[in-house]
């Protein structure tokens, strides 16, 4: 029977462009929101329903870090780089706030692989991941470069 599960770790010789991952689900609560903002981004709209009321989101909402946070986490799960998830920049944008009841999931795609020209045993990966709600309505758009190593031989 085969498995839609990715290998234990993968290697630049293991992608390829379109190729797709699925991260598995990650409730949010209130008492989460509350809990990063209050260390990470302590304004009123993330720490206090009846302030978040009363501002531009009508309700609490996420910290965007929070979500960024969250995000990671599950690439990390649903990505399983052999020598890890290397950032070298990327875009990011919130098109909704993430709300308690949110469960979010992460699908991403190999949207590019750009062989290193100096150093063959590394690529630059383009990799677009976008974080979802249970409405499969996107809370974050992420664009990353992400470098990526082959196996030794």
């Amino acid at each position: 029977m085969e498995s839609n599960e990715p290998p234990t770790r993968l290697w630049l010789d293991d992608l390829t462009v379109g190729q797709e991952f699925l991260s598995d689900a990650h409730p949010l609560d209130a008492e989460q929101i509350v809990a990063f903002a209050s260390e990470f981004d302590p304004q009123p709209f993330h720490l206090d329903p009846e302030a978040a009321r009363q501002s531009f989101f009508q309700g609490l909402a996420a910290s965007g870090w929070h979500t960024m946070a969250i995000t990671m986490r599950l690439l990390v799960q649903s990505m399983p780089f052999a020598c890890g998830i290397i950032g070298a920049g990327g875009e990011i944008s919130w098109p909704r706030p993430t709300r308690p009841g949110d469960i979010l999931r992460v699908k991403s795609r190999i949207d590019e692989i750009r062989p290193s020209r100096s150093r063959p045993d590394r690529a630059m990966v383009l990799a677009h991941s976008v974080t979802l709600n249970q409405a499969d309505e996107i809370l974050q758009d992420f664009r990353a470069k992400l470098l990526v190593f082959r196996k030794e031989a």
